[in-house]
């Protein structure tokens, strides 16, 4: 076939791998771009194959198949992409399959390959998306004065950006940051800044995230006030409206729980956090050990000192699963003062 000339089985393909997308159908989107890439290949057409590889991988990860989305991505990162930028895209979406594996030096690796490559690139969008999730590992680690390091970094690449909803992004990874470095107030401020700046009309599955997510690092901070409880009501009115994953709405359930709890209704709050431990589709071991650790302070609270050191216990174990020591020796001190 000749060169830059585009066959209609590839078109066809193509348009139904968007088409399954935009109706949030990852599985068949990834089936799709799959079969896109390998017409593409037979023909010849390696930008494409490589922009069809791309997109299966990129459902992938919205499926929740963290391997295989890694694999694919460890595919392209060996690959020999055109321009630094399109490297640096394989390196971000390794980093976020690692870090959904719960593989988190390995996603921070990737990440940081992906920053390194478009440093002294023009190409803001994809030099923001990679300083996102070098932070976004660095945080899940622990490692959380690189990551407050990197999220100034952010702040100084996102100052003059126009683009609203990629500053909106920037401000909640910087908010994510500063509460889990104590710095509330400034967390606050970042993520007023990112409800004020991201657009539910424009991308209300990226609202729903980005409340769900602001609850959560709220609460995480004992911040449980009305603007808390409006980012939990948010976040579950859209889901509702789109739909979502099994780790969407696990992630609801975790945070209803932890209102309650931080609500003073440790009664109410372990039923929520029971059903998030006890799901027939385990969660990643972050989100277990959040869970955990949950319980156990309801447990705590409600006097049930035997069942709160079981939980803590595994809470510590969770997390140290995840790579998350800092989360684990948390657990760890609030298992000693059960003792």
């Amino acid at each position: 076939m000749p060169q830059n000339s585009v066959s209609p089985l590839y078109v066809t393909a193509e348009l139904m791998a968007h088409e399954h997308r935009t109706k949030h159908a990852f599985i068949d989107a990834a089936i799709s771009a799959h079969s896109a890439a390998k017409i593409a290949q037979s023909e010849g057409d390696a930008g494409s194959w490589w922009k069809m590889t791309f997109l299966q991988a990129e459902n992938l990860l919205d499926a929740e198949d963290f391997g295989a989305c890694g694999e694919i991505a460890t595919r392209l990162v060996g690959g020999h992409a055109a321009t630094p930028q399109a490297q640096a895209q394989a390196y971000i979406l390794l980093a976020k399959a690692r870090q959904g594996g719960g593989s988190l030096e390995e996603a921070a690796d990737a990440a940081r390959a992906a920053v390194a490559l478009v440093a002294d690139e023009n190409e803001i969008e994809t030099n923001v998306k990679a300083r996102q999730a070098l932070i976004a590992a660095l945080a899940d680690s622990g490692r959380l004065e690189e990551a407050w390091t990197e999220s100034l970094a952010l702040a100084d690449a996102i100052e003059a950006e126009v683009d609203d909803q990629l500053v909106g992004k920037g401000y909640w990874v910087i908010g994510n940051v500063a509460f889990l470095c104590s710095k509330v107030q400034q967390g606050l401020h970042y993520h007023d800044l990112a409800a004020a700046t991201l657009s539910p009309a424009r991308n209300l599955d990226i609202w729903a995230k980005f409340n769900k997510a602001s609850a959560a690092m709220r609460l995480a901070a004992d911040v449980a006030d009305a603007d808390t409880l409006r980012c939990i009501e948010r976040a579950e009115l859209a889901t509702d409206i789109i739909g979502g994953s099994s780790n969407d709405f696990t992630l609801l359930k975790l945070n209803r729980g932890h209102w309650n709890y931080l609500a003073g209704d440790a009664h109410a709050a372990i039923p929520l956090l029971e059903e998030v431990c006890s799901e027939g589709d385990p969660p990643l071991p972050q989100i277990l050990g959040e869970a955990r650790l949950l319980l156990g302070r309801a447990h705590s609270a409600m006097g049930n000192h035997g069942a709160a050191r079981e939980h803590l216990r595994t809470a510590a174990d969770h997390f140290e699963a995840a790579g998350a020591q800092q989360r684990a020796d948390q657990a760890l001190e609030f298992l000693a003062a059960e003792a």
